[in-house]
């Protein structure tokens, strides 16, 4: 739980480094909020993004493929080629109005089709997970320092993502109600006002420091997600990742500086019974990125949402009706910044001499290609060579400069 010390506040080591006030909370970031939801445990994006005029997709998966559009069960047709499972119907309209755009056959180099290995390369943006110990927002955070809120990078949860490891400006946090002034049973009721009167000259750093971060808490503890009212009718489910974005909602509505949040929605490795295990998942993923996306409203002007995942599955369906460990999946991206209504990247086909030899999907753009037009040109940092080492990201042409 995040607490500040008296020794913090005096000292304003949450304010800024060095004991220098920096942020003031009109300043905030320099591009968008990026917003980032992990899916982990290998989306299967054969199943969400359903390539289902590829010749091979019914031969592939004679059980698992959904029906063409306009028929029962049948999928959202995108552009002709693909179609969004049902399930994930309600991100069609945000699609249809060019502010969602999917990047298919896409993912990382990690061939080792480890859940934790193909995470850990992911979350560190970089070839092998295991030659760096930082992530690369961590690395964005870094490179890119001129926003001093105390709360620049906050989790949803109960860790820091890998993604996040490293920096001193990240908290995790399973509720914003855990932003609050630890105050000692003991100490008298009137501590609050004592510090208010001791910061209040304002006469030198540590003084302006802790007027600073005494204001941001009193917004912070306003912010109170039992009462939390949505905006144009914005509906969002009452699962973790709906929860979790209605907070980030919040927290970007709050202008408090907020530049990262990351969240998490887990339980996709579909080996068996594919159809029942995926359904909620894929409803949850849907209706939540429609909320937000609903609830900001003209805020997502300068708000990016990308969600992604390991690795995808296998292409041929198993005897168990689901699908084991494969390669490429999908990625979803939304924002006012996005040029959405498009699938992007180069389809490899679902053929078996198309696939790779293990018969997978095969990637055929790297997620640091994406990652880093969004790093570049929406949160406005240039230096990739710092986020995304020892790789040269391709942009294909999906956000707005």
């Amino acid at each position: 739980m995040p607490t500040l010390t008296r020794r913090e506040l005096i000292q304003g080591k949450r304010a800024a480094p060095g004991n220098r006030l920096m942020f003031k909370p009109e300043q905030g970031p320099n591009g968008d909020v990026l917003v980032t939801i992990f899916l982990r445990g290998a989306m299967d994006g054969v199943h969400t993004v359903a390539p289902y005029a590829d010749p091979a997709y019914r031969k592939q998966r004679p059980t698992l493929a959904l029906a063409e559009p306009g028929k029962a069960g049948g999928v959202v047709d995108l552009d002709g080629f693909f179609g969004l499972h049902p399930d994930l119907a309600p991100l069609s309209q945000l699609f249809q109005d060019k502010r969602l755009a999917i990047v298919h056959a896409s993912g990382s180099p990690d061939q080792t089709l480890s859940h934790f290995e193909a995470m850990q390369s992911m979350e560190r943006g970089v070839d092998d997970g295991n030659s760096t110990a930082s992530g690369w927002i961590t690395r964005h955070l870094t490179a890119n320092p001129s926003n001093q809120s105390p709360v620049r990078a906050v989790a949803i949860g109960d860790v820091l993502p890998k993604s996040l490891q490293g920096s001193l400006s990240a908290t995790a946090v399973r509720s914003l109600s855990e932003f609050r002034l630890q105050v000692p049973k003991e100490w008298p009721s009137e501590f609050r006002t004592a510090l208010g009167a001791l910061y209040a000259p304002e006469a030198d750093a540590a003084q302006r420091s802790g007027t600073v971060i005494l204001d941001l808490l009193t917004r912070l503890e306003k912010l109170d997600p039992a009462t939390y009212k949505a905006e144009h009718a914005a509906d969002y489910p009452d699962t973790g990742l709906g929860q979790g974005l209605k907070q980030v909602a919040q927290l970007i509505k709050a202008d408090v500086g907020l530049e990262v949040a990351a969240l998490d929605l887990g339980g996709w490795d579909a080996h068996v019974a594919q159809v029942q295990l995926m359904t909620g998942l894929m409803k949850e993923l849907g209706q939540s990125m429609h909320a937000f996306h609903a609830d900001l409203g003209d805020r997502m002007s300068r708000v990016t949402l990308v969600a992604m995942t390991e690795f995808g599955r296998r292409v041929h369906e198993n005897s168990g009706l689901g699908t084991d460990h494969g390669r490429a999946s999908a990625m979803f991206l939304a924002g006012g910044g996005i040029k959405g209504g498009k699938v992007y990247g180069q389809w490899p086909g679902l053929a078996t001499e198309q696939l790779d030899r293990d018969g997978n999907l095969r990637v055929t753009t790297d997620f640091r290609d994406i990652l880093g037009e969004v790093v570049q040109r929406r949160m406005r940092n240039p230096r990739l060579d710092q986020v995304f080492p020892n790789h040269t990201p391709r942009f294909l042409g999906l956000t707005s400069a």
